[in-house]
């Protein structure tokens, strides 16, 4: 059954199994009671500051005060906006001017960054919470009353880039991602508390803020009644220790964090016992690492696809059938996916054709905030045009082969060389610059910038790497960045991207 809102699948929780460990991280640990009660005062709270209808942006690490905010900005009837605690303060303004939320909520550890940043975007409220702010946990021995969101409003604002070089706002609403989860729990079904005890235990490193950690992790928990372990960050050691400690039971995961893994000298001593299933999502799993992880591990890894347009999943290997690696596995319950021609997106193609990747589905986006002709040209028909290049195989599996947009996965995260270009070009010494991504046996990608020095210019290549570090978050930044006379051409005079790849992957001019 499909729930009408995420909220309403907390409420449930805390009703039916109320006693069920919900949140853990460190040494505090929440149950589903204790955590809707959180969930409820802060949404008063918010609601008493006038955000029904409004938006209300969150600037907090992966932590307890992330989890309830979440919820209580939902249950507040707002629309939460969850922000990059990595970016910069340039790349928080832009995202703080567009969205325009009525509240900004940060943790101390921010406060000082973020203030003159809602300033001059004309946030009237900065509400900071956690250590040294409103403590959160403090009405955890209240009434679990939350109030229950209307589900066709606007529930979720995810900026993602955009190849303009500014990110862009998806607007979800609160009954297209809880029918996400509905619909992932038929491809990857989760033992479900109290009528299956004890219950899954997932374990999340990956950032609440972005549409994977939500979609695996915060919400996953939720609708199985399971406890989300939250760590602060991905650490090798800390995750490893994690897995064991806290008996993981669900591990999703992403290919950087497989591969460093695989690495680590801790790895082999690990106890995996617990663990049942892997989830890969977010960048292209190699076939050769998962392999070796479902050795090591002795769990299956179940890669999927899906984009934050899509809220965010669209297709899953399922865990029971047929799994195929190289494979992102069939399309969800009530999901249609096709492929079509690249030049007019009309023309369904074939078993063992490529072409660009279209969906549709009950959890599509609404659209891009107060951008017509983006989402226009995104949303087509009913259809979304992801951008991608695939084909599915003859059993109905989708393969990724391509990607339209410009863009490049790092760590991951989408990363734009658009906006990595708009950045040299204010260094007052560049005079042409473009970027690429290449592929990286760790990060899956990273950035290689080629830059063309004005004349008489003194710029090295670390004054430019420190000007990205300056106005980037870290995995943005340019792994390398070369000086050339001129930048390669089209015979259009176009930046010719295709010979900087090559040269890039080849490690030196071509």
């Amino acid at each position: 059954m499909t729930p009408p809102t995420v909220v309403h699948l907390l409420a449930s929780a805390a009703a039916e199994a109320p006693e069920a460990e919900a949140l853990v991280l460190d040494g505090e640990r929440l149950t589903y009671r204790e955590y809707a009660a959180c969930a409820a005062s802060l949404s008063a709270v918010l609601r008493g500051l006038g955000v029904d209808g409004n938006r209300v942006a969150t600037l907090l690490p992966n932590s307890l005060e992330a989890c309830i905010a979440a919820f209580a900005v939902h249950a507040a009837g707002a629309q939460t906006a969850p922000l990059n605690p990595l970016y910069t303060a340039r790349e928080l303004g832009f995202i703080l001017r567009d969205a325009a939320p009525g509240v900004l909520i940060v943790d101390a550890a921010r406060a000082d960054t973020a203030r003159p940043l809602a300033q001059e975007a004309g946030i009237p409220q900065l509400l900071v919470v956690g250590p040294g702010g409103m403590d959160l946990l403090a009405a955890r021995g209240g009434p679990p009353n939350l109030t229950l969101p209307d589900p066709d409003s606007l529930a979720l604002l995810q900026y993602t880039g955009g190849t303009t070089g500014h990110p862009k706002g998806v607007e979800l609403t609160h009954r297209a991602i809880a029918a996400n989860v509905a619909q992932r729990d038929g491809l990857l079904p989760t033992r479900r508390l109290p009528d299956e005890p004890p219950g899954e235990r997932i374990l999340v490193m990956m950032p609440l803020f972005h549409s994977y950690g939500m979609g695996m992790g915060l919400f996953l928990a939720a609708w199985c009644r399971g406890a989300l372990v939250i760590r602060p960050r991905y650490h090798p050691v800390d995750t490893l220790e994690a897995v064991a400690c806290e008996r993981i039971t669900l591990f999703p995961g992403s290919p950087t964090v497989f591969t460093g893994l695989l690495a680590h000298p801790d790895m082999a001593a690990t106890d995996w016992s617990t663990v049942h299933t892997c989830y890969s999502g977010s960048a292209p799993l190699s076939e050769q690492t998962l392999r070796r992880w479902e050795e090591a591990v002795g769990a299956p890894v179940l890669e999927g696809y899906g984009q934050t347009e899509a809220g965010p999943i669209l297709t899953y290997n399922p865990a029971r059938g047929i799994r195929k690696p190289g494979s992102v596995g069939i399309p969800l319950a009530h999901t249609q996916v096709q492929i079509v021609d690249v030049e007019t997106g009309t023309r369904v193609r074939g078993p063992g054709e490529r072409g660009e990747i279209r969906a549709r589905g009950p959890q599509i986006m609404r659209g891009y905030r107060a951008r017509p002709a983006e989402t226009a040209e995104a949303l087509r028909g009913g259809w979304l045009y992801t951008g991608d290049i695939g084909e599915f195989d003859a059993d109905g599996y989708l393969f990724i082969r391509d990607r339209k947009k410009d863009m490049a996965i790092v760590g991951g995260y989408n990363v734009y060389p658009r906006e990595i270009d708009e950045l040299l070009f204010l260094h007052p010494d560049v005079a042409d610059a473009a970027s690429v991504g290449v592929p990286d046996a760790y990060r899956g990608e990273t950035i290689v910038a080629y830059v063309v020095l004005r004349d008489g210019a003194r710029a090295t290549v670390a004054d430019l790497l420190d000007h990205c570090r300056a106005h980037l978050a870290k995995y943005k930044v340019p792994a390398a960045v070369e000086v050339l006379d001129a930048l390669p051409r089209t015979t259009v005079n176009k930046t010719d991207k295709k010979a900087l790849r090559e040269r890039a992957q080849s490690g030196g001019s071509a």
